[in-house]
């Protein structure tokens, strides 16, 4: 009777797991995500970064107010990263010529990814999310890789 129990409960066990498995083109979308959100900045492709971003999603990084020396929070939302990869690297000037760009997926739930960025001089952490069958960023918490830049 117990091995018959077991023998029940591994497949609805193994069912659970694979409801909320990453996909291969979950992993696809979700890595394309977020290129298009570097990428739209290289580029000047300010509906690269429309495509990637939901339209309330929030970047955060650390900053030091330069007189005080105090650090503090700082945010940036949607529109403004919009207008910033339709203007930032206009002259082609703010980045090398083959930018670095390593994705790496931390972890993916059903709906919820999270993502590493690896950029030239930052690291980017986003919670990118799956609403209506696309996968979009949320949230980005930033920093340069050398901290006393910013």
């Amino acid at each position: 009777m117990k091995h018959s129990v077991t023998l029940l409960a591994c497949p609805l066990l193994l069912m659970v797991f694979s409801v909320n498995a990453q996909t291969k083109k979950d992993s696809i979308e979700i890595k394309q995500v977020a290129l298009d959100y570097i990428e739209s900045q290289h580029n000047v492709q300010p509906k690269q970064f429309e495509r990637a971003a939901h339209p309330r999603m929030v970047k955060r990084t650390f900053w030091t107010d330069k007189n005080t020396q105090k650090e503090y929070l700082r945010e940036t939302f949607t529109d403004a990263m919009i207008l910033l990869a339709e203007t930032y690297n206009k002259g082609g000037d703010k980045f090398p010529q083959n930018p670095k760009k390593e994705v790496v997926i931390l972890d993916v739930y059903d709906k919820s990814a999270s993502v590493k960025l690896i950029a030239d001089e930052w690291i980017d952490y986003m919670h990118i999310i799956k609403l209506n069958g696309k996968w979009q960023i949320v949230n980005v918490l930033w920093q340069f890789n050398d901290s006393s830049n910013q």
